[in-house]
């Protein structure tokens, strides 16, 4: 377990992260956490006593990592940009996101399309899982749905899709 004092940052302007409340986590900690590792690094542990796990540590270039603060985590924590923090973090070896029955029906419709959804990186099929997830009525999920077949046709990566959806 690492242990850590840091401020919660927010991007001004930063492309598509622009907005965005994290914490910066050097890349001297990264390495302590997963040696080596380059990509999304999952954690668990705790941020000033709030219980976390799952949570994503996604790099910056040079070995470095932000881990984005959502609002529902700033709200249990009842802090914003400029509060600092204690994190607590290990990597999380248990984190598993499942693949939602509906997706897999969908995608198993094809079987390119299938085959095409399990060759990304497990990264990558989580931002999909996690965007379909998050609908909040079946309406949105239908379309959701709709939009990652579509996706795996045409080989996009979520993105891409996303790019593609604003055109």
């Amino acid at each position: 377990m690492i242990h850590l004092k840091a401020e919660i940052e927010r991007f001004e302007t930063n492309g598509e992260k622009t907005g965005w409340t994290y914490i910066f986590i050097p890349n001297a900690i990264a390495d302590q956490i997963k040696p080596g590792e380059r990509r999304s690094i999952r954690v668990k542990g705790t941020i000033d006593q709030v219980e976390i796990s799952g949570i994503g540590l996604m790099p910056m270039g040079q070995g470095d990592f932000i881990m984005a603060l959502n609002k529902e985590l700033r709200k249990k924590l009842r802090k914003e940009a400029g509060a600092k923090v204690e994190l607590n973090l290990s990597f999380d070896a248990d984190f598993k996101i499942e693949m939602p029955d509906d997706l897999e029906i969908c995608l198993a419709d094809e079987e390119v399309l299938l085959k095409q959804f399990l060759s990304m990186p497990k990264s990558h099929q989580n931002y999909f899982i996690n965007w379909l997830n998050t609908a909040k009525t079946e309406v949105t999920r239908t379309k959701r749905l709709v939009m990652i077949v579509n996706a795996m046709a045409k080989k996009y990566d979520f993105g891409q899709m996303v790019r593609a959806a604003r055109a």
